[in-house]
């Protein structure tokens, strides 16, 4: 051992001796590579591109009547583009106008109107779209009435009729969005007891609106439901109960002895009930519509229409014909299948949608 190695050994002695351990140094880890730099900038989660902004009401109601108006449209144009107005552009002419369902005295009126004062002389095509507009809006105008609930009669009882398939159940949860939005408390009858997607459909709108749903199995009595129901409205204080019911037309007597058992029962505890019995027709049914507000309106005393599916496929005109020939009140006009695609009907936008003006 050398001198050196010596001294060392006994310095350390004498530290440990006085209770002074040296201290242990760290431990320096090797030095590492530094990683390479990415200048690649950190990844951000991907915007969602912006909600398409939504359509106003007068556009969807301009797509939707764009089967009508396109077809009118192109009619008259071809029709007064290279002719006078004379005896065979006029039949000519009326047979456009039939044939979009407006009904045959809408379209002989149409056609004296515009003839007052043109006859034998040409017409652009633009001025007769607006002289369709202006008479079918003279037509339209009276029955364009809002639904008004009587609040003095609690709870007002709405009794809702249509074919099945014609959009009854979806129109009646869309109305209780409605009366919902106005505060009201409402409730719901699920008495199209013949169909469990009916039964099912109202429960889901019930859920959607907050409205109490009184519902049944399959099969049960409707005239029962419609009784328990009503009672149960008065009880709790509701503001509206709609009653849906079924729409079999293939066997009209018992539809007719259904509809009328609802409203007996319905009347042995309110005499005034039902206050509204709204008629859903579907718009795509052209001519068929007639035949519906003849029959419900026998059967129950229709007192007041709603229009579903004015959705690109319809055959508006048809509402001109059955406002001209039975004069029933318009409250409601549907385009879709959304809660805020059912408004009250106004003649004159209804009008100029069909004409295809602005």
């Amino acid at each position: 051992m050398s001198d050196g190695d010596k001294d060392k050994r006994g310095m350390l002695a004498r530290l440990f001796r006085r209770g002074e351990a040296p201290q242990s140094q760290p431990k320096v880890p090797p030095p590492q590579a530094e990683a390479p730099q990415d200048d690649t900038p950190p990844s951000t989660p991907e915007t969602a591109p912006p909600p398409a902004p939504r359509r106003s009401w007068w556009q969807r109601l301009k797509e939707g009547l764009a089967r009508t108006s396109s077809s009118l449209g192109l009619g008259i144009t071809e029709l007064f583009s290279k002719r006078r107005l004379d005896a065979a552009t006029l039949e000519d002419l009326e047979d456009i106008l039939i044939q979009a369902d407006l009904g045959i005295e809408t379209a002989a009126r149409i056609t004296r109107s515009i003839a007052e004062g043109r006859y034998d002389k040409s017409i652009d095509p633009e001025e007769v779209k607006a002289v369709l507009a202006r008479e079918v809006e003279a037509v339209l105008a009276p029955v364009a009435r809002p639904l008004a609930v009587d609040a003095d009669r609690k709870p007002f009882v709405i009794l809702m009729v249509g074919v099945n398939g014609s959009g009854k159940t979806t129109t009646i949860g869309k109305l209780a969005a409605k009366f919902r939005a106005e505060g009201r408390k409402v409730m719901l009858a699920a008495g199209d007891t013949f169909r469990a997607a009916a039964i099912e459909q109202l429960k889901v709108w019930g859920e959607r609106t907050g409205a109490r749903v009184i519902a049944r199995e399959q099969g049960a009595d409707a005239a029962g439901l419609a009784f328990d129901a009503l009672t149960e409205a008065r009880a709790t204080g509701t503001d509206v109960l709609l009653v849906d019911t079924a729409g079999r037309l293939q066997n009209k007597a018992g539809l007719m002895a259904e509809l009328e058992k609802v409203v007996r029962v319905m009347k042995k505890i309110d005499e005034t009930a039902p206050h509204a019995v709204l008629l859903v027709l579907d718009a795509t049914t052209g001519q068929n519509a007639v035949s519906q507000v003849e029959i419900f309106g026998k059967t129950a005393g229709v007192t007041g229409l709603v229009m579903t599916k004015l959705d690109g496929t319809a055959r508006g005109g048809i509402l001109v014909s059955i406002a001209a020939k039975f004069g029933l009140p318009v409250h409601f006009i549907g385009v879709g299948e959304g809660v805020d695609d059912l408004e009250p009907f106004t003649a004159r936008d209804f009008a100029r949608a069909i004409a295809g003006l602005e």
